[in-house]
């Protein structure tokens, strides 16, 4: 656990993480707006200023398991992704076509949408059942191993 900041560094921090999650809430909400980058960086902030806050969003109904899984194993479970991809498609679909809004705004929406769905396309993707877990490593702890295991310089040192 980082150690948690305290005066101004708190603050600014826990002001940030309150508006991330509002991010989030927009981005449930709206088409095309990723909600994990801002989940991911309203964890950061709270991690950082105010383990309450952190406790909240950990237990909160609708992010909390996401968060979790985060936390734990660095990714998310494919039926996750899954309901993500087809939500911003089907909704942002709907909202190129049946719309009147001019075409710049059409193609504007298209390319958030593919940021979101590119963002959520790159996460690493977890096991969804429990007995995977415990073979499972997150893909950073997975290269830090590789990286420690390899055999250290024998150089020599004249002195």
């Amino acid at each position: 656990m980082p150690k948690v900041q305290t005066g101004i560094r708190r603050f600014l921090l826990v002001c940030a993480g309150l508006v991330f999650v509002g991010f989030a809430w927009i981005g449930a909400i709206a088409p095309g707006i990723p909600v994990t980058p801002f989940l991911i960086c309203a964890s950061y902030c709270f991690v950082r200023s105010s383990p309450r806050l952190h406790r909240w969003l950990l237990r909160s109904p609708f992010f909390g398991k996401f968060l979790h899984d985060w936390e734990t194993y660095r990714g998310i479970r494919k039926p996750i992704k899954i309901l993500s991809i087809s939500t911003v498609v089907v909704v942002v679909t709907c909202s190129i076509l049946f719309s009147s809004l001019p075409i710049w705004v059409k193609i504007v929406i298209g390319l958030l949408a593919c940021v979101g769905i590119t963002t959520i396309l790159m996460l690493p993707t977890i096991p969804n059942r429990p007995s995977d877990f415990k073979n499972h490593q997150p893909e950073s702890t997975t290269q830090l191993s590789s990286v420690s295991s390899q055999p250290e310089s024998t150089t020599q040192h004249k002195e």
